[in-house]
């Protein structure tokens, strides 16, 4: 009997843990406290506010944040706005078409990056073949004598013929992933919630 007591007990408390867990996850909250709405975009872009760059520091504030967030937790900006824009009808629908617009857009540049990327990568890996290829053939079948100066010469030219590869295998390695995660978290602070709060003072 204690058996099925202390089994029947602990079912109970998987389903209250099971009952308790959230369906969807808690957004990750992200607050930005300004005086006024110019604060946030770049004072030097004669576009309209929709079509604004942010702020440099706004931006990096921003995603600063936004980094911390795990993948698959959603984003929320919350702007405290202490003084309403002037002439703006609805500050909720500016701030966000001029969130989700610049996020977007940047999103996209990364994409643009990456394709250039992955482009100059396949380049740099044909030349690189190609050369390495040249040095192997020059090593074995010109070089071939046994004197010093020509086992210098034929590991001067392997260790060149590697160099070449360089390029590509740090693309291939290291720079593309980066870019990558930069575009999905642009895309994902592209699609947040964004909330206004105008003081009342």
């Amino acid at each position: 009997m204690p058996r099925q007591t202390g089994h029947r007990a602990e079912e109970r408390r998987r389903g209250e843990t099971e009952v308790k867990s959230p369906t969807h996850p808690k957004p990750h909250l992200i607050e930005v406290n300004i005086r006024d709405v110019h604060q946030l975009f770049n004072s030097m872009d004669p576009s309209p506010f929709h079509e604004r760059d942010l702020d440099h520091d706004a931006e990096q504030f921003i995603v600063s944040w936004a980094q911390e967030c795990h993948h698959r937790v959603p984003i929320q900006l919350v702007v405290h706005m202490q003084r309403a824009p002037e002439g703006v009808a609805d500050p909720q629908k500016l701030v966000t078409e001029s969130f989700h617009h610049y996020f977007d857009y940047q999103a996209q540049m990364k994409v643009r990056e990456l394709k250039q990327m992955m482009r100059e990568g396949r380049f740099s890996l044909i030349i690189g073949l190609l050369f390495i290829t040249v040095c192997h053939l020059v090593a074995s079948l010109v070089l071939q004598g046994s004197s010093s100066w020509m086992a210098v010469a034929r590991e001067g030219l392997t260790i060149s013929g590697w160099v070449a590869m360089w390029k590509p295998i740090d693309i291939y390695l290291y720079r593309w992933w980066p870019l990558l995660r930069l575009k999905r978290l642009y895309r994902k602070l592209s699609e947040s919630d964004v909330e206004v709060r105008v003081s009342k003072d």
